[in-house]
């Protein structure tokens, strides 16, 4: 049996009035529309359309998360903890009420992510660069005191990024952020070659949160633009914002997030570095299959996996393992589980089977993605 699953989209203040509107094909919200939450976890569980919500269906043992997400300004620079920092934090929280302001830990689950390109340009700061590049960067600021002191840190001994990224967001740097924002605003006037996409990327950063020091630490990250169906894994202690577009986003079904930036709520700087993992590195874009029919997202853990399917009129059969969930993101798409009838999923809406399906039939013309478990998981 299929539930049909909805959700009111959550207003936090980065999201857009327009892009999930023009996705369902609606007039634009007066209130930004920043996220859709399919899924169970207690914070914000889909509805039915039967009635009641899913975690009366699951019992709240989903292991995935997946969203609807639409960013029309930076969301915080954050970093997720590991399966044992979650477990330790939530243990060491445990007398804190659920709306403590000095609370970091919401449960005790990790919280790796995947995001999925659904707009035609999705750009995000994802993970730290390599230094030498980071260096390079810096140098096309000019010799000013805040972009000599950030290199002259980075050319230091020891975990360099760790220590950079704490001094940044002491409090003690200020002088510093407010000087190297200065440059950045100087460099991008006239800015071509390598670095003036990044550079006009955190110039327009610097406008919406001015002379917050994230803006600084957005400087020592990668700067990522995702075409449509492009998506990029974000594994347990790598530093990550999304800036700018729509995506669909899967994730472990935790909500623990430590902040770096870009933020006016509370940054835990001691906490943050103790989950960070400063190793530099870019971060893989993981694409589209060349033909368009059926893209799987190959990502290192158990709690989701997630398929990208374009119909074309035929009938697509899919193999699935567990309680799976067909969202649709384009055109008009119909699922059928096995005995059953066709059943139409309105863009922006899912279909939810429980975890006695092994095989799910898509037809129609349009796009659809398919959120299940991964091959070993369980329901947590």
């Amino acid at each position: 049996m299929l539930l049909s699953l909805t959700n009111v989209p959550r207003d936090y203040a980065w999201g857009s009035q327009t892009l999930l509107a023009e996705l369902e094909g609606r007039e634009p919200s007066t209130v930004p529309e920043a996220e859709v939450w399919f899924g169970d976890h207690p914070g914000d569980p889909a509805d039915v359309a039967s009635g009641g919500t899913l975690d009366a269906v699951t019992g709240g043992r989903l292991p995935y998360l997946l969203k609807l997400l639409a960013a029309a300004s930076p969301l915080s620079i954050q970093v997720h903890p590991t399966i044992a920092q979650a477990k330790d934090g939530w243990a060491r929280e445990s007398g804190l009420g659920a709306d403590d302001p000095t609370r970091n830990y919401r449960d005790d689950n990790h919280k790796p992510e995947l995001i999925v390109a659904l707009s035609d340009r999705f750009e995000s700061l994802s993970g730290l660069r390599p230094i030498d590049a980071t260096l390079d960067l810096l140098s096309v600021l000019g010799e000013g005191p805040g972009p000599a002191a950030l290199a002259g840190r980075l050319r230091g001994d020891g975990d360099v990024l760790r220590d950079a990224i704490g001094w940044l967001l002491s409090g003690s740097a200020q002088v510093e952020v407010d000087d190297v924002i200065a440059a950045v605003r100087s460099a991008v006037v006239s800015a071509s070659g390598e670095w003036a996409t990044t550079l006009r990327a955190v110039s327009a950063i610097a406008e919406t949160y001015p002379g917050d020091p994230g803006v600084v630490v957005a400087l020592l990250m990668n700067h990522v633009v995702l075409r449509r169906g492009e998506g990029i894994f974000l594994r347990a202690g790598l530093l990550h914002a999304y800036i700018s577009g729509l995506g669909v986003e899967i994730m472990a079904a935790s909500d623990n997030v430590l902040r770096g930036g870009l933020t006016p709520k509370r940054i835990d700087v001691s906490e943050l570095l103790s989950v960070l993992d400063t190793e530099p590195g870019e971060v893989p874009v993981l694409r589209p299959h060349p033909d368009g029919s059926i893209t799987e997202y190959s990502v290192p853990i158990e709690d989701f996996a997630l398929r990208r399917v374009e119909l074309r009129g035929d009938e697509v059969e899919v193999d699935v393992t567990g309680p799976t969930m067909v969202l649709a993101t384009a055109g008009e798409v119909a699922v059928t589980a096995t005995g059953g009838t066709p059943q139409d999923v309105a863009v922006g809406t899912v279909a939810f089977a429980g975890g006695d399906e092994s095989r799910i039939v898509l037809s129609g013309r349009g796009e659809a993605f398919i959120a299940t478990p991964g091959s070993r998981a369980s329901t947590r």
